[in-house]
């Protein structure tokens, strides 16, 4: 006897659509010259062991870049603009490299709109890099793409914590008892003035056996510092002050009380004697526009635990976000492209 549920009769809705996306056909897909797996058209580097896929007819237009946010000690490919005064991207093509940069429209409309040569990505290699030159050229935008070794973004800028001025040049000096470095003022190449901001919020929790622990105090700590990069005219001659960590006697009755003010003196008696140096103070103004490339550094760190009473323990733990990698990117790229004008670098 057939069941009360076999009676019901099934609703004639036709073929149901599967929810997922649709793999590519066999004849679609690249094989990998060095696992031999078969990777999707759409991709650059195999998705297995990271080997360049080879290119063919075929998946040459399918080709798309990846644009994962790369890790702290991984070197990536920056595509940098080269900035046109007569560029006016349709709303379609607009819209076309916003996706294929993975930014927002108003990002990349901020990114043009500013005039300089900003980055637009920063891919993992160098066949990626390529790649988006090669799209964004047929949408009617120039980049060319700079590695990060040749911004030394991963290596921190060297301090100097007090000057000497000479007849010919300037000498700094390191607190740590370094030797520190002597230039000469005509080959101070470039100097660029910004802003470093260090946000640190620390949360001190309470351990319990509830789903989720009860916080029982947060302190949030907020720095702003003015610094100045120095570069001379070679590739790795570059060093910065910070105002609020520099002995301003070189400046000798110049000097006044406040920090940030001294730092201005100090590049007015820089650049009296060397007349011909450029300042750049751009930053400020194009920070905004950094970020969805080059966006603020964030670490975790957990403090420690804490035993209050009897059963009772809490944990504390911090979160610092600092803009202090991208000002750096952003000061070396400056100062690459001084040596490097954009003439010479598409």
């Amino acid at each position: 006897m057939p069941k009360d549920n076999e009676k019901i009769p099934l609703p004639d809705v036709g073929p149901i659509k599967p929810s997922e996306i649709q793999a590519f056909p066999a004849e679609q897909m690249v094989r990998c010259e060095e696992c031999l797996r078969a990777n999707p058209p759409t991709r650059v580097n195999c998705i297995y062991c990271g080997v360049a896929l080879p290119v063919t007819e075929k998946s040459a237009r399918l080709q798309k870049p990846a644009l994962r946010r790369l890790e702290k000690w991984e070197h990536g490919f920056n595509s940098i603009l080269v900035p046109a005064t007569e560029r006016r991207l349709s709303p379609e093509a607009l819209a076309e490299a916003s996706d294929l940069l993975k930014l927002a429209s108003s990002d990349l409309q901020r990114i043009l709109s500013a005039g300089m040569p900003l980055p637009l990505a920063r891919a993992a290699t160098e066949g990626e890099a390529a790649l988006i030159s090669e799209r964004l050229a047929e949408l009617g935008l120039e980049t060319f793409t700079i590695p990060d070794e040749q911004l030394n973004s991963n290596e921190r800028m060297p301090r100097i914590r007090s000057a000497k001025l000479g007849k010919t040049g300037i000498t700094g000096c390191h607190s740590s008892g370094a030797p520190g470095f002597d230039v000469l003022f005509n080959e101070i190449a470039l100097l660029v003035r910004g802003r470093l901001f260090v946000r640190r919020v620390e949360v001190t929790e309470r351990k319990s056996r509830r789903a989720e622990d009860q916080i029982v105090d947060a302190s949030e700590f907020f720095t702003d510092a003015t610094v100045l990069d120095i570069h001379a005219g070679s590739k790795n001659a570059s060093w910065r002050i910070e105002a609020g960590n520099f002995d301003f006697s070189v400046l000798g009755s110049r000097k006044g009380l406040i920090a940030g003010e001294n730092l201005n003196k100090l590049i007015e008696l820089i650049r009296e004697h060397a007349p011909d140096v450029e300042l750049d103070d751009s930053y400020t103004s194009v920070r905004q526009a950094l970020e969805p490339v080059w966006p603020n550094e964030q670490r975790s760190e957990a403090i420690g635990w804490q035993r209050q009473r009897p059963g009772k323990y809490s944990t504390t733990g911090a979160t610092e976000s600092s803009n202090e990698n991208q000002f750096t990117r952003y000061s070396r790229l400056r100062h690459y492209l001084k040596l490097n004008p954009l003439d010479q670098s598409r």
